[in-house]
């Protein structure tokens, strides 16, 4: 392994890079379908709603790897999330 040179600035990390463990399983779940809290609880393993919303949706929605279906409405009956535009790029570029 060669020591890294000095004059050269650290590598910076890809903008695409999903660096949140959390929000990676999440991205699984939700992959190319709407899912409500309850499906993405259900798929987690989580019994939690909290634990849900802050350690994976509100992180992954704040960082646009996930978007609400009636964003207007946060609070909508039939609110559901699907991938943000961040997301799709991810997915893209990992394949």
């Amino acid at each position: 392994m060669h020591p890294r040179n000095p004059y050269q600035p650290p590598q910076v990390p890809h903008k695409l890079d999903c660096e949140s463990p959390a929000i990676r399983e999440l991205l699984k779940v939700v992959g190319d379908k709407q899912c409500s809290v309850r499906d993405m609880m259900s798929a987690l393993n989580l019994r939690d709603r909290k634990n849900l919303l802050n350690n994976y949706l509100n992180p992954a929605i704040s960082g646009g790897w996930v978007k609400l279906l009636y964003p207007g409405s946060p609070r909508h009956p039939r609110q559901k999330y699907l991938l943000g535009a961040r997301a799709l790029a991810f997915v893209r570029a990992a394949k």
